[in-house]
């Protein structure tokens, strides 16, 4: 029986087997073709995440009859989430619930400082979870996709601010593209002048997708910071922002739609199409935190445009949406430049390596006696490739 270690090569028990240093020029070993097919099936699921969501809230919010409050949504998502993260860690521990205790004891509230930072994004990812049913229920859900993807532009610029990232001038450039897109979708939507729903206002819908935007890169590279910062593992972050989110958002309840929801009850309007947008909202940043790991960057950039495509071929098939050519002008500018503003991420990696010290001429020479600078990480400390992150850090 075959091993895969992780390196990617192969080794058997058994008499005739072939090492990976045997292979013919070119071939390929079983571990590199899992991890090719695995890197296929994470943008598969990416693309798939990346627009059910999307298409799943709209759907949910404009069907007949009683309408769920999304207040209640966000905080059942919470809860699920920290439920995940909190069996998890309980996995981690082998089962020992003791174990357990004392580990959150002393990461929960012993180090109470750690958690309290969490306040802040856990207030802003609950901002941007009720922001973005907002905008869903007031704009048809490929505008949202594609007016969504501002949220590039708002995590570049954070980053650049609060990291002191440097950008080439490719992804600038993307980003121009990016935001010249994104405007000519609105102008599109602004001025289509077809029968909408009396209860949709599309002022309102693009003015909740633009906080959300600000309110994601915000939240995003704040958290990337902590997590920087800090030796706690990312299960543990995310349940610290589960126990957060779920009180800040019972707070927000309360203070929205408290009288409401008393009288009708805090599942008032629950169908299975809701269920299933709270599962994917609960799991869908989680199970793309775990696959992301076998996919670069371009492919990344890949699932978010193929996302795109999706979700405004569904919003064809599903509410009528009418593709026009300044649309669609939009819409490919938008993909454009989410693919290319994935590119130099990936050359950086060569770029990296290329200007380690070596032997060679125009290179960087060690003083004699002095250690060796620090190898940096090949993604410059982003942390999209890491596995295991929260959907907000990740730029999808």
């Amino acid at each position: 029986m075959a091993a895969v270690g992780s390196g990617g090569s192969t080794a058997t028990a058994g008499p005739g087997a072939v090492s990976a240093g045997a292979l013919e020029p070119g071939a390929t070993t079983a571990g590199e073709t899992a991890h090719r097919r695995l890197k296929y099936i994470s943008l598969a699921v990416l693309v798939v995440q990346n627009a059910s969501l999307i298409l799943s809230i709209r759907y949910a919010r404009t069907l007949p009859g009683d309408r769920f409050f999304a207040t209640t949504a966000v905080v059942m998502a919470e809860v699920l989430k920290g439920l995940t993260c909190l069996l998890l860690l309980f996995a981690q521990k082998r089962g020992n619930v003791k174990h357990l205790v004392l580990f959150l004891h002393e990461a929960v509230l012993v180090q109470y400082m750690d958690t309290l930072k969490l306040a802040v994004p856990s207030l802003i990812y609950t901002l941007q979870n009720n922001l973005q049913y907002v905008a869903i229920s007031n704009l048809p859900a490929a505008t949202f996709q594609v007016t969504y993807q501002l949220k590039i532009l708002t995590t570049a610029l954070f980053s650049v601010l609060m990291l002191n990232r440097s950008l080439s001038r490719l992804q600038w450039a993307s980003l121009l593209l990016l935001f010249t897109g994104v405007a000519i979708v609105q102008a599109q939507q602004a001025g289509s002048g077809g029968p909408r729903p009396l209860d949709q206002s599309p002022g309102v819908g693009l003015a909740a997708v633009v906080a959300s935007c600000l309110s994601s890169g915000f939240a995003g590279v704040y958290f990337e910071k902590i997590l920087k910062g800090s030796s706690g593992s990312v299960w543990l972050r995310n349940l610290q922002l589960g126990l957060f989110g779920t009180a800040l958002g019972l707070v927000g309840l309360w203070w929205t739609e408290g009288t409401a929801v008393a009288r009708r009850g805090f599942f008032f309007g629950y169908t299975p199409a809701v269920w299933g947008v709270v599962l994917n909202q609960a799991f869908g940043g989680l199970l793309v935190a775990v696959v992301v790991k076998y996919a670069d960057n371009i492919l990344k950039g890949f699932a978010t445009s193929l996302s795109i495509v999706l979700s405004t071929v569904a919003s064809i098939r599903l509410f009528g949406f009418h593709v026009d050519p300044l649309f669609a002008l939009g819409a490919g500018l938008v993909i454009g430049a989410v693919y290319l503003y994935s590119l130099p991420r990936g050359a950086a990696k060569a770029i990296a390596s290329a200007s380690a010290p070596t032997s060679g001429p125009c290179t960087h020479q060690q003083p004699p006696g002095q250690p060796p600078p620090p190898q940096l990480s090949s993604h410059h400390g982003d942390l999209s490739t890491e596995p295991f992150l929260p959907k907000s850090v990740l730029v999808k």
